[in-house]
């Protein structure tokens, strides 16, 4: 009878373990199912009709009003529909493509242009990002574009790995350039590449609406050469204080308003706030949030080189 129930402990304690085991396929990461939009930008502009595309249930939205991720969708991306001075204007830097027998998702790097005569006259650079979270339209003005995206989702699991297929094109330039349309286009040093990351982190919020957070766990990988389809490559989720590791690099810095990048996310209010990362959570934390992004160029708003190109599908947490 001992024995039988030690069997039978066992057998349960597998099924557990298998549970939780394996990959899981993020909610539309197979990137099979697109949202189609339309924009009639402004006449000002050329009038045209423009068709953008976001991940989620295969539907048309044929509005010019600010989208929202529909059907449960946790992908946003960097089409978005802006209204500056009253001038409607788009911009798409991420499509569907194939790969194999399916679909996939292509971030490019380009330029974008929005001339009306007497009113607005810029040209800024726009590199193609996936991202989990929520694009906060309509774009009004080019200052702080980092504020017009929520990243992040809820999240409480803790996998060990993020896993994808990828394609990579980088631009032949080993420079890159800065034009943010309100100043001159400038010579950035350094070539451009693709990234992806994965940022775990515990937030919370202050009673004046401010995020903060410490930083659970973090992948990140920076692309540097060109590469046909790698299929099921696997990235590391690192936890707890990775600064003193050799794996870590300047540019995995905690995320606030002394880094290079600072993300945004909506507080409890609806009100856009900067998540400011206090510190390394201990590396047995749970997260309450999780930021997937790829994007085509590193160098975060407006700094990047034509062209460079980025393929994803599949994207699975591992377990």
């Amino acid at each position: 009878m001992k024995e039988g129930r030690l069997i039978l402990l066992a057998m349960v304690a597998m099924a557990c373990t298998t549970a939780w085991a394996g990959d899981e396929l993020i909610s539309y990461g197979d990137f099979e199912k697109w949202v189609t939009r339309t924009v009639k930008e402004s006449v000002l502009v050329g009038g045209k009709t423009v068709t953008m595309y976001e991940v989620g249930p295969t539907q048309t939205w044929a509005q010019n009003k600010a989208y929202t991720n529909q059907g449960g969708s946790p992908w946003a991306t960097s089409n978005v529909y802006a209204k500056v001075a009253g001038v409607v204007k788009s911009n798409v830097s991420v499509y569907p493509d194939t790969h194999g027998d399916g679909k996939c998702v292509k971030l490019t790097t380009h330029e974008v242009r929005c001339k009306a005569v007497g009113i607005v006259n810029i040209t800024v650079l726009a590199a193609g990002s996936l991202f989990t979270g929520e694009a906060v339209e309509p774009i009004t003005s080019s200052s702080n574009p980092m504020s017009k995206i929520s990243a992040g989702i809820a999240f409480t699991k803790r996998p060990t790995a993020l896993k994808f297929d990828y394609k990579i094109q980088l631009s032949e330039s080993e420079t890159r350039i800065r034009q943010t349309g309100f100043s001159r286009r400038k010579e950035i040093p350094g070539k451009d590449y693709c990234e992806a990351l994965v940022l775990l982190q515990k937030r919370w919020e202050d009673s004046e609406g401010n995020i903060h957070a410490t930083r659970v766990g973090t992948m990140w990988k920076r692309f540097t050469a060109d590469s046909d389809w790698v299929d099921g490559a696997s990235f590391e989720i690192h936890y707890g204080d990775i600064s003193g590791t050799s794996y870590y690099k300047s540019y995995m810095e905690l995320q606030n308003e002394t880094s290079e990048r600072v993300y945004y996310a909506k507080n409890s209010k609806g009100k856009m706030a900067m998540i400011t990362e206090e510190g390394w959570a201990d590396e047995n934390e749970t997260p309450t949030h999780i930021v997937i992004i790829f994007n085509s160029s590193h160098g975060g708003a407006y700094i990047g080189s034509i062209g460079n190109t980025m393929w994803i599908d599949n994207v699975k947490l591992v377990y």
